[in-house]
Protein backbone atom coordinates (compact mmCIF):
# COMPACT_ATOMS: atom_id res chain seq x y z
CA UNK A 1 0.00 0.00 0.00
CA UNK A 2 1.50 2.69 -1.22
CA UNK A 3 1.32 5.97 1.13
CA UNK A 4 -1.58 9.38 -0.68
CA UNK A 5 -0.51 11.44 -3.16
CA UNK A 6 -1.82 14.40 -1.34
CA UNK A 7 0.36 14.17 1.85
CA UNK A 8 3.92 13.78 -0.57
CA UNK A 9 6.47 11.19 0.14
CA UNK A 10 7.80 10.71 4.22
CA UNK A 11 11.27 12.03 5.03
CA UNK A 12 12.19 11.93 9.09
CA UNK A 13 12.65 15.67 9.36
CA UNK A 14 15.57 14.89 11.89
CA UNK A 15 17.67 12.80 9.05
CA UNK A 16 16.97 16.28 6.30
CA UNK A 17 18.32 18.45 9.49
CA UNK A 18 21.49 16.05 9.67
CA UNK A 19 22.04 16.41 5.64
CA UNK A 20 21.19 19.89 5.02
CA UNK A 21 24.67 21.68 6.38
CA UNK A 22 26.65 18.90 4.66
CA UNK A 23 28.30 18.55 1.29
CA UNK A 24 28.38 14.43 0.30
CA UNK A 25 31.97 14.11 -0.81
CA UNK A 26 33.64 15.29 2.91
CA UNK A 27 30.20 13.98 5.25
CA UNK A 28 30.91 11.12 7.38
CA UNK A 29 28.39 8.75 7.20
CA UNK A 30 24.86 9.34 8.82
CA UNK A 31 23.13 7.10 11.80
CA UNK A 32 19.53 6.63 11.38
CA UNK A 33 16.79 4.30 12.67
CA UNK A 34 14.63 6.05 9.95
CA UNK A 35 14.17 2.95 7.67
CA UNK A 36 10.80 4.26 6.59
CA UNK A 37 12.24 7.26 5.54
CA UNK A 38 11.63 7.65 1.31
CA UNK A 39 14.93 8.55 0.05
CA UNK A 40 15.19 12.58 -1.50
CA UNK A 41 17.12 13.95 -4.58
CA UNK A 42 19.08 15.82 -1.96
CA UNK A 43 20.52 12.60 -0.20
CA UNK A 44 21.83 11.54 -3.57
CA UNK A 45 25.83 10.90 -2.81
CA UNK A 46 25.52 10.54 1.36
CA UNK A 47 26.28 7.48 2.98
CA UNK A 48 23.77 6.70 6.05
CA UNK A 49 24.04 3.57 8.52
CA UNK A 50 20.60 2.36 8.44
CA UNK A 51 19.37 0.30 11.67
CA UNK A 52 18.59 -3.62 10.21
CA UNK A 53 17.62 -4.96 13.86
CA UNK A 54 21.25 -5.44 15.07
CA UNK A 55 23.34 -3.82 13.20
CA UNK A 56 24.24 -0.43 11.22
CA UNK A 57 24.54 -1.33 7.33
CA UNK A 58 26.47 1.04 5.14
CA UNK A 59 24.14 1.98 2.23
CA UNK A 60 25.50 4.25 -0.40
CA UNK A 61 22.77 6.37 -1.86
CA UNK A 62 22.89 6.91 -5.61
CA UNK A 63 20.45 8.22 -8.37
CA UNK A 64 18.93 4.89 -9.00
CA UNK A 65 17.40 4.80 -5.05
CA UNK A 66 15.60 7.52 -5.29
CA UNK A 67 11.86 7.15 -4.53
CA UNK A 68 12.43 4.19 -2.66
CA UNK A 69 12.81 3.64 1.09
CA UNK A 70 16.40 3.69 3.07
CA UNK A 71 15.06 -0.06 4.73
CA UNK A 72 15.02 -1.70 1.31
CA UNK A 73 18.75 -1.55 1.61
CA UNK A 74 19.44 -2.98 5.09
CA UNK A 75 18.60 -6.06 5.25
CA UNK A 76 16.74 -7.58 8.44
CA UNK A 77 17.16 -11.20 7.72
CA UNK A 78 20.42 -13.17 7.86
CA UNK A 79 20.13 -16.00 4.90
CA UNK A 80 21.53 -19.06 6.00
CA UNK A 81 22.21 -22.07 3.62
CA UNK A 82 19.62 -24.66 2.55
CA UNK A 83 20.16 -28.25 3.27
CA UNK A 84 21.04 -30.01 6.30
CA UNK A 85 22.72 -33.34 6.27
CA UNK A 86 22.81 -33.88 2.53
CA UNK A 87 24.10 -30.37 2.38
CA UNK A 88 27.48 -30.89 4.34
CA UNK A 89 28.05 -34.00 2.70
CA UNK A 90 27.85 -32.28 -0.31
CA UNK A 91 30.47 -29.69 0.69
CA UNK A 92 33.03 -31.91 1.89
CA UNK A 93 33.78 -32.83 -1.12
CA UNK A 94 34.63 -36.66 -2.82
CA UNK A 95 36.67 -38.49 -0.15
CA UNK A 96 39.60 -40.76 -1.58
CA UNK A 97 37.90 -44.26 -1.27
CA UNK A 98 40.42 -46.82 0.84
CA UNK A 99 42.12 -48.94 -0.79
CA UNK A 100 40.57 -52.89 -0.86
CA UNK A 101 42.79 -54.94 0.09
CA UNK A 102 43.33 -57.82 -2.62
CA UNK A 103 44.44 -61.29 -2.51
CA UNK A 104 48.85 -60.70 -2.06
CA UNK A 105 51.10 -62.08 -4.26
CA UNK A 106 54.25 -63.78 -2.93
Amino acid sequence: MSRSSKKGPFVDPKLLKKISGLKASDAPAIKTWSRDSEISPEMVGFVFLVHNGKDFPEVRVNEDMVGHRLGEFSSTRKFIKHGGKMQKEIEKGPTAPAPVAGPSKK
